[in-house]
């Protein structure tokens, strides 16, 4: 199932962790970084092990605290091996290097390695997307890290991150992987807010969100879910590509070619997902 809601919890506040995994996100972000300070790092690296000691009911990744903090190392070394870990995220990544680093660490009893998702929050680290992307096949995905990198870049418009919003977008496509997931809309009470801002996303070719409260993630679902007309037309798409597998144009004047009936069946599996 292709996730469109993802939901962060601070590690060190279990009853969180807990409601997150029953709040209908699709995955669950456990955050050991930003979200917990540094005297609580190991309370909060040892109850999230507590909780990935056995499979929870929705995947789980823990965005783990960089390798080059005092905490990084033990992090990967606590959680690697848990069977309810499904991916780990890598904070601040700025070259390939970062990647390669963790993905030797994170190699579990079977030789396999834990799914790396790498953020991308500095300049630097945008600049390097497609080799970050590519530098290991255990990477998953790329996204971005906005409030960091706004911070990074001096940005005070939301647009000025649209230049680095499609690169990150590119670079995952460039590396096949899956389309980036929009990062976090701070400000969990304005849902018109998040909604344009999810309608922008989607133009920009994202796919699906973070969300920092469960409030956000019925606004995410329905941003990125396919409307009942776009279901209709990928339907009308297929319909008319299995008559005729060339290119083609419909009564109504759409013209249907491979890229387009493309689109249709990538329409119809988000569509399919909730059923």
């Amino acid at each position: 199932m292709t996730p469109l809601t993802l939901l962060y919890a601070p590690g060190d506040r279990p009853e969180v962790v807990g409601k997150a995994l029953t709040s209908g996100a699709d995955v669950v972000l456990v955050d050991l970084e930003d979200a917990v300070s540094p005297d609580r790092k190991a309370y909060a690296r040892a109850a999230t092990a507590e909780r990935l000691a056995e499979r929870p009911p929705v995947p789980v990744h823990v965005r783990v605290n960089a390798l080059d903090s005092p905490w990084g190392e033990a992090d990967l070394t606590a959680l690697t091996a848990l069977a309810g870990l499904t991916g780990l995220r890598l904070p601040k990544v700025t070259s390939p290097s970062d990647v390669v680093r963790a993905a030797r660490r994170a190699v579990r009893a079977d030789g396999t390695v834990v799914p790396l998702h790498a953020l991308l929050e500095t300049a630097l680290g945008v600049e390097s997307a497609f080799a970050i992307a590519s530098a290991h096949p255990a990477v998953r995905g790329i996204a971005l890290g906005e409030s960091d990198l706004r911070a990074d870049l001096g940005v005070r418009e939301d647009a000025g991150l649209d230049w680095s919003r499609a690169r990150v977008v590119v670079a995952a496509r460039a590396a096949a992987l899956p389309p980036p997931a929009q990062s976090i809309y701070p400000d969990t009470r304005d849902l018109e807010g998040l909604a344009a801002s999810c309608a922008h996303g989607r133009s920009l070719g994202y796919l699906g969100r973070a969300a920092i409260h469960p409030r956000q993630l019925p606004v995410i679902e329905r941003a990125y879910a396919p409307t009942p007309e776009e279901i209709t037309r990928a339907e009308e798409t297929l319909k008319a590509a299995a008559l005729d597998q060339g290119a083609q144009a419909l009564p109504d004047g759409r013209f249907i070619d491979t890229a387009v009936v493309r689109e249709a069946y990538r329409t119809l599996s988000l569509a399919r997902r909730r059923r």
